[in-house]
């Protein structure tokens, strides 16, 4: 357990879309927060995510096969796999 006021350790959290073309690597802590987002595009497919600072994510593999949507103000950048289409994340 982290002291009083002191950052939790980070451990790395793995993740992808369904054909594994798409691999990442997040630094969170162990237990991490899980957050219900409202937007349009989330509540239809009910996803729930948690947000790291881009340095502590780190796209494994699978650049040449993402493809980006936005929508509304274009804010999200939506990262889906041009194959299986899952999306894997978003920035």
């Amino acid at each position: 357990m982290a002291a009083a006021g002191a950052e939790p350790a980070l451990v790395e959290h793995f993740g992808g879309c369904h054909c594994k073309a798409v691999r990442f690597k997040a630094l969170a802590p162990a237990n991490i927060v899980a957050w219900s987002c409202n937007c349009s595009i989330c509540a239809m497919k009910r996803n729930d995510h948690f947000v790291v600072p881009d340095s502590k994510f780190e796209l494994l593999s699978g650049s040449d096969s993402l493809t980006t949507y936005t929508f509304g103000s274009h804010t999200a950048q939506h990262m889906f796999c041009s194959k299986c289409g899952v999306q894997s994340f978003y920035k």
